[in-house]
């Protein structure tokens, strides 16, 4: 099938806007991070001339055209008949809560036992709209960390639930497992986030570029050498809350990746709290609550799972050194 294409003139009201906020505003169909993507790779032309830039601040007379691919078949991607733990289905979308060690969708050359493998058996009319390896995902969770997620199953609800999450009207509720004890006991963590130039597995911290995350905290109880911390994030960017933690000095205990695993080992008071780490085999971060608003009903649905069994046990075992110690 040929691609979709979409043909505007500029008109004095949109002048000065950038290219992708026009681009979102215009086609009502995808997500702005979608849109920034096929402006990257060249779906986009201004005045005949392909323009890879989304901030592109638009002109009065120029033409922009979009060549908006349809949704791509799945024959890639085989279907999985892995146990989902459903919270809540209906013909539009699906929350779930995700175990820990679960990719969310194929990367890395990874093309099997991931949430869309399973989603793909489960479901026959997800959202093309993420491509071949993201349909229906509008928002991720790291492999190692658990909790509630939604998935959309038509483009129209995925475009709507994408909104909410630019536009910040859904609340993401976190708590983790952190390395040490906080100085407040609430704050906020406002700290621009870029790919690491050294590793590029690894997010980090920067000043000037990068982009904006905001990250709030409350520190929930507290064990001498490590502490139990709800997050609530305002943005949502790769590994945010993991790099924010890190960035304050507080990283998530067992995190291999961004320097908790190795601090909670050498922190562990007890044989039981070392034990506790030793199972975890992951950071101690759970996506506890996410509340958004229906796309098709507008009813304001909140989910909420337990910390998952491996966090519990080493919070059990870091309750069990307090209360010895007082």
């Amino acid at each position: 099938m040929e691609n979709e294409t979409h043909i505007y003139h500029i008109q004095t009201e949109h002048k000065g806007k950038r290219l992708d906020r026009f681009l979102i505003s215009a086609t009502q169909a995808v997500s702005r991070t979608y849109l920034q993507k096929l402006i990257r790779e060249g779906a986009v032309t201004v005045n005949d001339k392909v323009s890879k830039q989304p901030s592109y601040m638009l002109r009065s007379g120029d033409q922009v055209c979009l060549s908006l691919p349809d949704s791509r078949p799945l024959e890639t991607l085989q279907p999985q008949d892995i146990s989902l733990d459903i919270l809540y289905e209906d013909s539009h979308l699906i929350v779930l809560n995700k175990p820990a060690g679960m990719l969310v969708h194929p990367a890395s050359g990874v093309n099997s036992g991931t949430l869309v493998n399973a989603l793909l058996a489960h479901c026959t009319d997800l959202s093309g709209i993420g491509g071949v390896e993201r349909p229906g995902i509008v928002h991720r969770l790291d492999k190692d960390t658990s909790g509630v997620l939604v998935v959309a199953k038509t483009d129209v609800v995925h475009r709507e639930l994408s909104v909410q999450f630019e536009k910040h009207n859904i609340t993401r509720q976190y708590v983790a497992v952190v390395c040490g004890v906080p100085a407040e006991v609430i704050g906020t963590i406002d700290a621009q986030i870029a790919r690491s130039r050294r590793d590029r597995r690894r997010m980090t911290t920067v000043k000037n570029i990068g982009r904006r995350a905001v990250t709030h905290y409350q520190v929930l109880e507290s064990y001498h050498k490590f502490s139990l911390v709800q997050l609530t994030l305002e943005t949502g960017r790769l590994h945010q809350i993991r790099v924010h933690l890190q960035h304050i000095g507080h990283p998530v205990a067992g995190d291999p990746i961004y320097g908790g695993e190795q601090r909670a080992l050498n922190d562990a008071d007890t044989l039981p709290i070392k034990h506790a780490l030793i199972h975890l085999k992951r950071q101690a971060l759970h996506a506890r609550t996410l509340q958004f608003e229906h796309p098709v009903t507008h009813e304001r649905l909140t989910f909420s799972v337990p910390k998952p069994a491996d966090m519990e046990r080493l919070v059990d075992a870091l309750r069990t050194l307090a209360r010895a110690h007082l």
